[in-house]
């Protein structure tokens, strides 16, 4: 294998390939649309209520895995539908599989969103 030398340019334009597939993510997936509003509600409610720098560790952790579990929930489903385009019972079961991390990362990250706001919500009445 031949070894490649560090390039900062190379570097830089990994994050270019980054940021395009953060590009077709949101284009193409109807769930990372809902995902960033979901996102951009929690923030404002992390702003409004001030919570505190440890609940923003794990609000911002719960989101990231949100995100990241649909990222790669995505790249499974391209590349199984690339393999196998005609309907076949191993790949529904690898994309139901993909999907289902997806959903305990949303559920994991739903919990999260109630322990820290639940009781800031609850503060108001």
């Amino acid at each position: 294998m031949k070894h490649q030398r560090f390039s900062l340019f190379n570097r830089l334009k990994s994050f270019k390939f980054a940021g395009n597939g953060l590009r077709i993510l949101i284009i193409e997936e109807h769930n990372a649309r809902i995902h960033v509003i979901a996102a951009i509600g929690v923030i404002a409610a992390g702003i409004i209520f001030k919570i505190s720098m440890s609940e923003w560790i794990a609000v911002v952790f719960s989101i990231a895995v949100v995100f990241v579990t649909e990222i790669i929930n995505s790249s499974i489903e391209n590349l199984a539908d690339f393999v196998s385009p005609a309907k076949h019972e191993k790949i529904k079961k690898i994309k139901d599989l993909s999907a289902a991390g997806v959903l305990l990362g949303a559920i994991a990250a739903t919990i999260v969103g109630l322990i820290v706001f639940i009781p800031r919500i609850l503060s108001l009445f």
